[in-house]
């Protein structure tokens, strides 16, 4: 959050103290016509909020070729924050006609990046191979990528927080047959339990008995 007074600095559309959005409408605004591009790293916040930050994404959309969303897992900038984050791709000139997703996946055997076992250059080889080249062409979908039409992300009225289509859905189950899961769980735990307590209780026994 910047200090009150540093908005004033920039148009009456873009006025927050929301550093992320005033960063980025300054990004925007430097960019030179035709040949600007850029890749700026955003929080989640920026893909779903509303306010400036959805004046600035339909700007995004109508001004600008917004073709790529790196969507990044959390903990990349652990231990500082766990805030998922994302890198946005765009290059003056627009309009936007589609926006392409790509979810970066953890290495195997990882569940998140420590300051042990943070983020490296080498993970971005998968994004390097799906990108395309310098025109982003043959771009296919996958079960790390996939694309959304300018018209869809209008009628999401900028939300541009899309969620991979690609992943299984986890099937929670009828709460009733969960419940009744969870009490035979329970029961069997119990049994177990008792078990084991009359199993320790005849061998303090036995053990008294070869003492006397």
């Amino acid at each position: 959050m910047e200090e009150d007074g540093i908005e004033k600095n920039f148009l009456a559309k873009h006025q927050t103290r929301e550093t992320a959005d005033l960063f980025m409408a300054l990004i925007m605004h430097l960019l030179r016509h035709d040949t600007g591009r850029a890749a700026v790293v955003l929080p989640d916040g920026f893909l779903f909020g509303e306010g400036v930050k959805t004046t600035l994404k339909r700007e995004l959309l109508e001004e600008f070729n917004l073709h790529t969303i790196v969507r990044l897992p959390k903990g990349v900038f652990a231990p500082y924050t766990s805030i998922a984050t994302n890198i946005l791709f765009f290059e003056k000139g627009g309009p936007t006609q589609d926006l392409w997703f790509f979810e970066h996946p953890y290495p195997e055997g990882y569940k998140s990046y420590s300051r042990s076992k943070p983020l490296t250059i080498e993970e971005f080889n998968r994004e390097k191979a799906w990108w395309g080249g310098p025109q982003r062409k043959g771009r296919k979908t996958t079960e790390h990528a996939w694309k959304v039409s300018a018209k869809d992300l209008v009628a999401r009225n900028y939300n541009l927080d899309c969620k991979n289509p690609h992943e299984v859905a986890v099937e929670l189950g009828d709460p009733d047959e969960l419940m009744a899961e969870y009490q035979e769980i329970t029961r069997q735990l119990q049994a177990a339990q008792q078990a084991l307590k009359t199993e320790l209780l005849a061998a303090l026994k036995a053990t008294s008995g070869e003492a006397a």
